[in-house]
């Protein structure tokens, strides 16, 4: 299963930055698995339109083992315009609760937009969600939108 994740992101990414798209197109994968005492989660999407492109990923992992309690989060972002406005970035926050990872990506041109926006939490208590939203428009079209949501909510 984790494979099948990864290849359809490396898939739509790869889709994505060749330019051959006509309409707006936006995808979002996400996975959680559990092993013993250790868990893990992701989710990433695309999003694409004209000369656009973004994409996030978010990566979410907690192991209880006999030394303890390990947590680790991860996120990251990329956006591109050919013509346009791109910007991305990537925020890990941690507190006493919890550790998370929010990763935005925008790219703009005129009115021709993609948008991606993942955001990851690990919890100290053992809960791990998380979650991507992917937009994508050109002006008189209808926007192509996706979202993912794994773990509890």
């Amino acid at each position: 299963m984790r494979g099948l994740s990864v290849t359809a992101i490396v898939g739509s990414l790869a889709l994505l930055s060749s330019g051959a798209l006509a309409q707006p197109t936006a995808d979002t994968v996400g996975s959680k698995a559990t092993t013993g005492d250790s868990s893990t989660i992701g989710s990433a999407g695309s999003a694409a339109a004209g000369g656009t492109s973004a994409s996030t990923i978010g990566l979410g992992a907690n192991s209880n083992g006999k030394a303890g309690t390990s947590s680790t989060v991860a996120g990251a972002g990329s956006a591109a315009a050919v013509n346009g406005k791109a910007t991305s970035n990537t925020k890990i926050r941690e507190n006493p609760q919890m550790m998370r990872a929010q990763s935005k990506a925008k790219a703009e041109d005129g009115g021709t937009f993609s948008h991606s926006a993942t955001n990851t939490k690990v919890q100290h208590d053992g809960d791990l969600t998380s979650r991507t939203k992917s937009m994508s428009h050109e002006p008189g079209g209808k926007p192509a939108m996706s979202t993912t949501r794994i773990g509890k909510r």
